[in-house]
């Protein structure tokens, strides 16, 4: 589906403009506003925020009656996914003041100033056919302007959650100065039956849990499912044959092929490079498991690791010239990055406990791990060289994290415990302070995050 943008044709003050390249100083000096000032605009979300920022989105207005049913539902996908994030609070409709009788129509911003508003999204939906176009504005209450131009989006009917995703993405970008992740999906495996009998197979979503699309049967176990760069394809571990063996799936015919595999051996753990070029992945062969890369379209597969120990769940820097990965060649498993094609290895975790499954932010910045200790899973990140590890999750059992595109969020699985226990998907920002349950129709595991969709 193809979602297009183009820019409303808006007049814009000398003021509107000089607010805008304002904010972006006080974005990147870290300043933040106070609620009665009349400055402009802008959340600092490095370190998280406390106090979430109320706006208010009114439901959009209908420009022809086919366009109804979507005005209402597309204003409360971008209320959604913004409350989500935590750092919006939403200010319901029987707060307001005043409504918004058309799209076209000044703001009333003394009334929206009286219920404390300090964004207010508004739009408009049309629709004719199979098409669907929606617009919509971001404004600043405090300052009186919009926050840049306006926007639409025009797309297919049956795409209209995509497009609220898009409008929440420039909402939230242009409040926060960083990218959205709301118009992307989530590749898991979805499980059903007992505990001692599960049965598994891959799914995708969008990343809050809608438009679920099954990827394969439940007749042979699946783990570890990753997103190519361009979100079109996925690699994933099967055990139809009876051992693990690396699989590449096409999303959209969910065609599919074998990792080329050498006899005797097995192979797991499976990532693309940035590039999309390679795929790093775990063979295990005589009873040593080692990292191994292969190109994408075949090959003879390239040693990168080579010890007694074992060595898995590899990832590559943003860059693609590191991997980071976990080996228990110090005694217990520890996390190590290398250069991408193999060499010496540098140990960068040394807190108690045992580490894994570690996965480099796309920023660049942090690596996201599995943390046990002490009796406890955890969720944590660290800086790329193992400083300023930080603990985001504790609980029976938390592991397998995946980055959202902006590298704000993270997602992972989290198993219930006792005997009815069962896995379901959680987010949690990198400041801890956001643990959300994702909403999935039955029990669901190891969770990937795709790039934004194009």
């Amino acid at each position: 589906m193809s979602v297009k943008l183009k820019k409303l044709i808006l007049e814009r003050s000398v003021g509107a403009v000089v607010a805008v390249l304002i904010a972006a100083v006080i974005g990147v000096l870290g300043l933040t506003r106070p609620a009665e000032a009349q400055g402009p605009l802008r959340i600092e979300i490095t370190d998280g925020v406390i106090e979430p920022l109320p706006f208010a989105v009114p439901d959009f207005q209908a420009e022809n009656g086919a366009a109804g049913e979507y005005a209402r539902s597309i204003a409360r996908v971008v209320a959604a996914d913004l409350s989500g994030t935590g750092l919006f609070r939403e200010i319901p409709a029987d707060a307001f003041v005043s409504g918004i009788t058309s799209f076209a129509s000044p703001v009333a911003y003394a009334d929206w100033k009286a219920i404390n508003a300090q964004a207010l999204i508004t739009g408009a939906v049309s629709a004719s056919g199979d098409s669907l176009n929606v617009k919509f504005r971001v404004y600043d209450v405090f300052s009186g302007q919009p926050l840049g131009e306006g926007l639409q989006f025009s797309g297919a009917i049956s795409s209209w959650r995509r497009v609220a995703h898009k409008v929440a993405d420039i909402v939230y970008s242009r409040i926060t100065g960083e990218s959205g992740y709301f118009d992307s999906r989530v590749v898991f495996v979805a499980e059903t039956g007992p505990k001692n009998a599960k049965r598994k197979r891959l799914a995708v979503m969008d990343y809050d849990g809608a438009n679920v699309q099954y990827l394969t049967d439940s007749s042979a176990l699946v783990l570890a499912p990753r997103f190519s760069p361009t979100g079109d394809r996925v690699l994933y571990t099967s055990y139809e044959t009876g051992f693990p063996q690396v699989y590449i799936l096409d999303v959209a015919t969910v065609g599919r092929q074998a990792l080329s595999q050498q006899q005797g051996t097995m192979t797991f753990a499976p990532r693309f490079s940035p590039d999309g070029g390679t795929i790093v992945y775990s063979l295990s062969t005589g009873g040593n498991t080692d990292i191994y890369a292969m190109d994408i379209n075949g090959g003879n597969p390239r040693r990168l690791t080579s010890t007694p120990s074992i060595e898995t769940a590899p990832s590559y820097s943003p860059d693609g010239s590191q991997i980071v990965f976990e080996s228990d060649r110090s005694g217990t498993p520890q996390l190590y990055v290398m250069p991408a094609g193999g060499g010496e290895a540098t140990r960068i975790s040394f807190g108690q406990g045992r580490y894994g499954t570690p996965v480099w932010s796309p920023r660049g910045d942090l690596i996201a791990f599995t943390k046990q200790n002490a009796g406890r899973f955890h969720i944590g990140v660290m800086r790329t060289d193992g400083s300023e590890e930080r603990l985001l999750t504790a609980s029976f059992l938390d592991e397998g994290p995946t980055w959202a595109p902006n590298g704000r969020v993270i997602m992972f699985t989290r198993e219930s415990q006792g005997a009815s226990g069962a896995p379901s998907l959680y987010s949690v920002d990198i400041s801890g302070r956001n643990l959300r349950r994702v909403v999935t129709e039955g029990a669901a595991s190891d969770p990937a995050w795709s790039p934004l969709l194009k």
